[in-house]
């Protein structure tokens, strides 16, 4: 298979590409779909065999014996991100948005504040205020159009009812690698507020070439309030299976996880074990290096052109196939300059608004799909913002 390879998933119960039509009013028959975090790849051909391995079989019972699941996750981290993880300290949740809510709804109380360095991950907000707490945007600051954090403003922003800290590493949606100190200033907020630290690393193994990823299980002293998340999801494109990893190291929030999770009745489903068992694997490593190349190929193509535009500007992307652009500078009103990127250039895009304080100039823009696709978004976005040339 190649990147380059045009999958039409129209018709298919593709919310990315059935959807753009009745939620952005982008024609379905012209549009191009720019939006959810999905891949428009098929995902290396070992997971696609552990499924047809699967439906030849034909018996869909209960799974039993997840112990190469758990060696595979292990194998991973440890190979791909240096992560001594104990493969005993693996929960399976139903995607890495279940997961957050998991979390949400274990370690807090309705009414406590639940801290995001905005913007950010549109879900996280929506399950917080969905489970009856506060969301506490801490806006990130900007420096040579990078993101930063702000600490000594998050410290004068707590009132002490916060409860948890939700880190999104790499972030998303401004493709952001925190460095390692970084993510020691984010420990040392965690332990001054005394809040539980949940990070989510879901884009961990999508790392553009000259940066690295450190995990936050590499930072001394958090331990103690630490809930890692983890998935196949993006890195796999497996987002369907719905199949996400929250790792928790110490004893006693392990122990309050697992009794919420058995209070729900939660159990993963067989197909997301098996793929994630066939995709953490030499194979799927391979895949995943040659997929990183190819998305960094299609920043670059969407980078040059994008900034070419006068007026627009995009975030330097360090990780993630999300492409976080700014329409401030063309001195459009927000309802104006989507109405270009959405009617006039016909492509789908993420609102950002929606990911919180600090997007109300951006729109996300999905990178990961065929690069002729890219280099089409380009040109319709010349010519949507022609007059500004």
């Amino acid at each position: 298979m190649s990147f380059d390879d045009i999958i039409d998933r129209q018709g298919t119960h593709c919310v990315k590409w059935d959807m753009m039509e009745k939620i952005y009013g982008v024609p379905q028959d012209k549009g191009l779909a720019m939006w959810v975090a999905d891949m428009d790849f098929r995902p290396p051909q070992c997971v696609l065999d552990s499924v047809q391995a699967q439906v030849d079989h034909g018996v869909m019972g209960y799974f039993g014996d997840d112990s190469d699941y758990r060696a595979a996750i292990q194998w991973w981290m440890q190979t791909r991100h240096g992560w001594d993880l104990n493969p005993d300290h693996i929960f399976t949740t139903h995607g890495l948005v279940n997961g957050t809510a998991m979390c949400v709804d274990t370690f807090t109380n309705p009414g406590d504040g639940v801290v995001l360095f905005t913007p950010v991950y549109h879900a996280f907000a929506r399950v917080i205020k969905a489970n009856g707490r506060r969301v506490v945007e801490c806006e990130m600051t900007q420096d040579n159009g990078r993101y930063e954090m702000d600490f000594d403003a998050y410290d004068a922003q707590m009132d002490g009812s916060e409860r948890m800290v939700i880190l999104c590493s790499p972030h998303n949606p401004g493709g952001r690698v925190w460095t390692r100190a970084e993510l020691q200033a984010v420990a040392a907020f965690a332990k001054r507020h005394e809040l539980i630290l949940v990070s989510d690393e879901i884009h961990h193994d999508l790392v553009m070439p000259g940066h690295t990823h450190i995990p936050m299980t590499a930072i001394d002293g958090i331990e103690e309030r630490l809930v890692m998340m983890t998935s196949t999801n993006k890195t796999f494109n497996l987002s369907g299976s719905h199949t996400g990893n929250v790792i928790i190291a110490d004893p006693d929030l392990r122990e309050k996880f697992a009794n919420r999770m058995a209070a729900l009745g939660m159990s993963a489903n067989s197909f997301g074990l098996f793929m994630v068992t066939a995709a953490y694997s030499p194979e799927g490593a391979a895949w995943v290096d040659e997929l990183v190349t190819y998305l960094d190929g299609n920043r670059r193509l969407f980078d040059a052109g994008v900034n070419a535009i006068p007026g627009l500007k995009s975030m330097g992307l360090e990780a993630t196939y999300l492409s976080w652009i700014s329409f401030e500078d063309t001195g459009m009103e927000r309802a104006e300059f989507t109405r270009r990127v959405e009617q006039d250039a016909c492509i789908a895009v993420n609102h950002g608004p929606s990911f919180g304080k600090g997007g109300e100039n951006w729109l996300r823009f999905n990178i990961a799909t065929p690069r002729a696709r890219v280099q089409e978004a380009v040109e319709r976005l010349a010519v949507a913002f022609g007059d500004l040339q």
